[in-house]
């Protein structure tokens, strides 16, 4: 065997001392070498020819590519004496350094591997010297180079096993020089970058063999990837260079059947690339995507004619390479990783931008130690002695003295308690009314989320309700118990509601007038709103979308105040935020992002007839259109199945069992849903306020803009009065809830906004007459908080022991439990009023598969024969009833005698027994088919689950605070 090494150099007498000590090293020495140096300007030359024979130095110009530097190596090494001549070629960069055992270690499985045609060696960093760089390479369809490695790897030999690979690198490799002058040598379509994967793939088409052979060690600078090094090929534009080597490569070598497909991929792949570049600044990189993209695809005769020469190549048989191509999905994880990546950088750039903004304005402004002092000696100024005892008294008062002394504490404290107590019945399980039983483990609520396919009733399509996610999450984090959700939401709405309320009202009160609300008003204002959800009804009714929704409101509100906010970053993070807290919303309701669809084309159509310049800022109307726009991606798994499924009246409903309660216009007006709610004496004051507060004209406009939005939530319930939803399983009238809710929000705003104007307005001294309706407007205003937290602790009745009698007898809901074919068919009614049905399964309908069999599609099927089994059935029926999976059969009480007896004749059913006289059952002795509503998970659900994730991700992190802890340090210093 002979081993001519070809070194080739180009500026790089940084590292040369290295490589050359290490050819020199080699323990199995080189027979020949020789160097090719492509117009190096340091002293690159004189290094070489210090260790190569004078002879052994070819010089040539700096636009000399890699690929022709090593076919003039060729044309000056001795030819091939012969066929069986068994020459090898050790390509070396003037950057890679080889360990001493390096060569040996390859000239060793070049002989214990004699299929090998070529070998490469493992490459680590230099000069870190432990880092893994590559051990072989592959390509992935979307052009990335991939290692197989995880990002700064050490090496600790844990890769260290011969394989086959798609290819090496050429810093280090050694070919053979009947294989490579085969090939036609490197390819100088790739000048720089690219040509070891293009070598690799055409050998493998070819059916020769490439091999990594860990043992040998070869130390790599990478110095033209990183930047290190320009030469006259890449300039300053690396990234072009490499992208451009990627996409040729794969469009060379990739097989006919699939050329198509891979032009269009990358051709969107690549655009994508660059606006992810552009969204992180790196116009740059951005620039070189698209001009190698451009590049490439502007001449289609140099791809074809590699083609062509590559199918000469590989002759009439090539040989399939796809299983050293890398994984269909490393593509998509990279994608997760990038999109990762993407919004770190956006979120650090806005950091970065809301710094310097906030240290300018600091620099401009006097300190608040400058502002004490100033304000202490205008004090001083005007007669008025700083009390010093009462400051320490103040420093030195402990919680418990400062929570007992402060009527804001005590009071909200005790609201909190009184609402827990009035929630009493939520500790614990609970269902009935519109909540239906919780799963048996909070793993059923994940199975569900994930299923495309679910074993309901005789399966179905239907996607999995999007509040399902968020029941699985909170279960999950309450130690897997899925009732323990449930409890959680129906207690704490209300406080949340509280808290979101106050913050909300604060903040506007403070937009209308510096000087902010009185805190009596506030407190009316957020202890009313918060009672929404009790006194509206829905709580007792078990309606739990509409009360996460009222606890949700105000605090969509409190984030959507951020598009009013003077920095456009701010702007696009209270988008952010507000596009997450309505996409929980409307995972529960989704009519509140419908209503949100019409209230923004509203505004944004008045704002922009009134000021037309904010056409042009794109920060004045892209926040409102993001917040609206990312909802259905973050709600993507629910959304997109329940179009394409026909489902679509699913947006017209909310979380619960169905059918929804009606809301007449008095309802609506007094803020009641149901029967379950407080007497609607309570509620009127809260309109009347809302009336009056008009009057002042200081408050004019924003109470204006409360009508405006009550007026649209109005026109859209008066159209939804006419519509009536025929589903399936059921009729019912769309939910409400949404709309009760939002107009007793505003209300409470505008009622809230008027009591402020109203208060500066009556200050001072005026007729007792004025004091005395005054007085008794207070106190019927405080009625209103007062009365409706009393009704729900004493007098409010609830729905949760008023749940559906379960027909089905104890064991054959244990026998369900085996496994999704051992359902059981469920019969109500009579011949004379008309039969009813339906199919139990596992542990019967729990939360979120009520919604999911209310909107699935009737079987057919099914119906034929239950109709067949009521009139005149047959052997055949009860054979249907085997392959559909129903092992038992019930008829309800009162169980109609004719139906019986039809039942009672029928072979193959015997009958079994039931909970009580009047119902009836029967067992099916007929094979009973397990495929017949099998759970189901398809590739594409995977897709949207991730998307889904991605997309949370990174609305998480863009929707995160930037200087939260500079601020919390600044206050601390």
């Amino acid at each position: 065997m002979i081993v001519s090494a070809v070194l080739v150099s180009h500026d790089g007498a940084r590292w040369l001392p290295g490589v050359l000590n290490g050819v020199r090293r080699q323990r199995r020495p080189i027979d020949r070498g020789i160097a090719v140096d492509t117009g190096s300007k340091d002293d690159s030359v004189r290094l070489i020819r210090d260790s190569f024979s004078e002879t052994a130095v070819v010089e040539t110009s700096g636009a000399t590519s890699f690929p022709a530097a090593v076919s003039l190596a060729l044309e000056h090494l001795p030819p091939l004496a012969g066929d069986d001549q068994d020459e090898w070629i050790w390509l070396l960069h003037d950057d890679s350094a080889p360990d001493p055992d390096a060569l040996a270690a390859l000239v060793a499985a070049a002989a214990e591997h004699p299929e090998a045609d070529i070998l490469g060696p493992k490459l680590r960093e230099w000069p870190s010297l432990r880092r893994l760089l590559e051990l072989g390479v592959t390509l992935s369809g979307t052009g990335r180079r991939e290692t197989g490695l995880e990002r700064g790897e050490y090496d600790q030999g844990q890769h260290d096993q011969v394989r086959e690979v798609l290819a090496v690198n050429t810093a280090g490799m050694l070919v053979r020089r009947r294989v490579l002058e085969q090939l036609g040598g490197l390819d100088e379509a790739l000048p720089m970058f690219g040509n070891d994967l293009d070598l690799g793939w055409r050998a493998a088409r070819a059916g020769l063999s490439t091999l990594v052979v860990p043992q040998a060690v070869v130390f790599h600078a990478e110095a033209a990837h990183r930047g290190v090094r320009r030469t006259p090929l890449t300039g300053r534009h690396t990234h072009y260079q490499e992208r451009r080597a990627a996409l040729f490569t794969l469009l060379a070598n990739v097989e006919s059947r699939r050329l198509l497909w891979q032009t269009v991929r990358l051709f969107f792949g690549t655009l994508l690339r660059v606006v992810g570049f552009l969204l992180v600044r790196s116009v740059g990189e951005a620039l070189d995507e698209l001009a190698a993209l451009v590049d490439v695809y502007r001449r289609p005769g140099l791809v074809r004619q590699a083609r062509r020469r590559r199918a000469r190549e590989a002759g009439g048989s090539p040989r399939d390479v796809s299983h050293l191509l890398a994984p269909w999905w490393v593509p998509y994880r990279h994608g997760l990783d990038f999109v990762s990546d993407l919004s770190q950088a956006v979120l650090g750039q806005a950091q970065d931008v809301a710094e310097r903004r906030r240290a300018a304005k600091a620099e401009s402004e006097p300190s608040a130690g400058d502002r004490s002092r100033s304000g202490a000696a205008a004090r001083a100024r005007s007669g008025g002695a700083v009390d010093e005892e009462d400051e320490e008294l103040l420093a030195d008062t402990g919680i418990v003295v400062r929570f007992l002394t402060d009527p804001r504490a005590v009071g909200i404290s005790l609201f909190v308690l009184l609402s827990l107590v009035a929630a009493r019945p939520a500790f614990g399980q609970i269902q009935g009314g519109a909540l239906s039983p919780v799963p048996e483990a909070v793993s059923d609520w994940w199975r569900l989320y994930a299923e495309t396919r679910h074993p309901l009733g005789t399966g179905t399509d239907v996607p999995a309700p999007a509040y399902v996610l968020p029941l699985a999450l909170l279960g999950t984090l309450l130690l897997g118990s899925p009732s323990a959700a449930i409890s959680a939401v129906m207690l704490l709405a209300v406080p949340f509601a509280l808290w979101g309320a106050w913050r909300f009202l604060r903040v506007v009160g403070r937009l209308v007038d510096p000087r902010g609300l009185p805190v009596w008003v506030l407190a009316w204002g957020a202890a009313t709103y918060a009672l929404v959800p009790a006194t509206s009804g829905a709580w007792g009714e078990g309606r739990f979308g509409t009360v996460v929704l009222a606890g949700l409101l105000p605090w969509i509100a409190h984030a959507a105040l951020g598009f009013a906010d003077p920095e456009p970053d701010r702007r696009w993070r209270a988008a952010w935020r507000t596009g997450l807290l309505l996409a929980l919303a409307a995972a529960f309701v989704p009519g509140v992002w419908l209503f949100g669809l019409l209230a923004a084309g509203i505004v944004v159509a008045a704002g922009f007839a009134i000021a037309p310049r904010l056409l042009k800022d794109r920060s004045a109307w892209g926040p409102p259109a993001l917040a609206l726009a990312v909802v259905p991606l973050l709600l993507l798994p629910w959304f997109l199945p329940l179009i394409l499924t026909g489902s679509g009246t699913g947006l017209l409903l909310e979380a619960g069992r169905l059918p929804l309660a009606e809301a007449t216009f008095t309802d609506l007006l007094t803020g009641r849903l149901g029967e379950l709610g407080a007497p609607w004496w309570l509620g009127a004051p809260v309109g009347l306020f809302a009336v009056l507060a008009v009057a002042p004209r200081v408050t004019r406009v924003p109470v204006t803009i409360c009508w405006v939005i009550a007026l649209a939530a109005a026109v859209v319930v008066a159209a939804l009065g006419f519509v009536t939803l025929r589903l399936p399983a059921t009729s019912t009238p769309p939910s409400l809830g949404f709309f009760v809710v939002v107009l007793q929000g505003v209300a409470v705003v505008a009622a809230v906004l008027g009591a402020e104007a109203w208060t500066r307005r009556l200050a001072g001294d005026h007729a007792l007459w004025q004091r005395v309706v005054a007085g008794t407007v207070a106190l019927v205003a405080a009625a209103v908080p007062l009365g409706g937290l009393a009704w729900w602790v004493v007098d409010a009745d609830d729905s949760f022991d008023q749940d559906v009698v379960e027909a089905v007898p104890a064991y054959m809901a244990q026998s369900s439990l085996t496994g999704a074919e051992h359902g059981v068919l469920v019969l109500r009614g009579s011949l004379d009023t008309g039969l009813s049905y339906r199919v139990r399964r596992d542990d019967g309908v729990t939360v979120g598969e009520d919604e999911v069999l209310s909107l699935a599609d009737e079987d057919e099927d099914l119906t034929r024969t239950v109709s067949s089994l009521a009139s005149s059935p047959t052997p055949a029926d009860v054979a249907e009833l085997g392959r559909l999976g129903i092992e038992y059969v019930v008829l309800a009480a009162p169980a109609d005698g004719r139906v019986a007896a039809e039942l009672d004749a029928v072979a193959g059913l015997v009958q079994a027994s039931a909970g009580d006289r009047a119902t009836r059952a029967w067992r099916v002795e007929r094979p009973l088919d397990p495929t017949s509503v099998d759970s189901t998970v398809t590739t594409g659900r995977v897709v949207l689950l991730v998307v889904q994730g991605v997309v949370v991700v990174v609305a998480l992190v863009l929707a995160a605070p930037t200087v939260a802890g500079r601020r919390r340090r600044e206050v601390e210093a």
